[in-house]
């Protein structure tokens, strides 16, 4: 199911009639259709030269963390570890920020750009650890195609 998605991701992110913020927005809303347990998406990009993230495109419920500190959260910790994160079950997790009470599990991966990590893409589940080695995969192949644009 996953890589029937890369070429579509890949057609999104080669639109340039549109802007980077409305393609990596798409790839969001597209990612949280077509995957069930895919419940919010999300791009985090550094926030300039400040050790924080800032929220960039996303689809799902609106959340109040568009700001986060440098290893705060899974986010804030990929930030610093320039590791994929993979959390089955949020609640077992000490340093969580919680989005939402429905959120059961949470995986992130960092995006590269000329091997430094800008950002990542976040995606919150209402499902007990639904994420397996193919998302992590599918989703660092999301990133690859990101970097290409931006």
């Amino acid at each position: 199911m996953l890589a029937a998605l890369k070429p579509k991701v890949t057609s999104i992110l080669e639109d340039s009639e549109k802007s980077v913020e409305n393609r990596l927005g798409d790839v969001c809303k597209l990612l949280r259709e077509s995957v069930s347990y895919y419940d919010w998406v999300g791009f985090y990009f550094k926030n300039g030269e400040k050790e924080e993230l800032k929220l960039g495109p996303y689809a799902g419920e609106p959340t109040d963390h568009t700001i986060i500190p440098f290893g705060k959260g899974i986010c804030g910790q990929v930030a610093v570890s320039n590791e994929n994160f993979v959390v089955p079950d949020v609640a077992a997790q000490d340093n969580y920020i919680a989005c939402s009470i429905n959120v059961k599990s949470e995986i992130v991966i960092p995006l590269f750009m000329n091997g430094e990590n800008i950002g990542q893409i976040d995606i919150d589940s209402n499902t007990s650890d639904p994420f397996t080695a193919d998302d992590e995969r599918f989703l660092e192949f999301v990133n690859e195609k990101v970097a290409e644009i931006l």
